[in-house]
């Protein structure tokens, strides 16, 4: 069970990066990133972020490419307006599970088309 403290600290991350990842890049060049998720390690080490990016494929690459160079830049930032004892190195990871959640929408949206019409009783 996750502590209260660690939520705390991962929902204020993930609002964070968030606002950072929204000022320091461009829409045009690197896509719409959205933080979906921040995991903390016990000790505030060390957390991966998830993310999605929205745009091209080019975006896509050109945005996680972007968020790895940029990645101590991105902590400086967060480390300034979180106050904690150790400021977490950041590790970006993307989140496809909005990806495959529209993929499994989209064969059920099939499969009920496809499906014969039962007649009204």
């Amino acid at each position: 069970m996750v502590s209260l403290r660690l939520q705390r600290v991962r929902e204020l991350l993930k609002r964070e990066i968030g606002e950072v990842i929204r000022r320091e890049f461009q829409v045009s060049e690197a896509g719409l990133i959205t933080v979906n998720d921040v995991e903390v390690a016990g000790d505030l080490k060390s957390a991966f972020v998830f993310i999605s990016i929205l745009g091209s494929a080019d975006q896509q690459r050109q945005g996680l490419s972007l968020l790895r160079q940029h990645r101590r830049r991105i902590q400086e930032l967060v480390a300034g307006a979180v106050i904690l004892k150790y400021t977490p190195r950041l590790r970006f990871l993307v989140d496809d599970s909005i990806a495959r959640g529209n993929r499994v929408l989209e064969i059920i949206e099939e499969l009920e088309k496809t499906l014969p019409e039962e007649p009204p009783e």
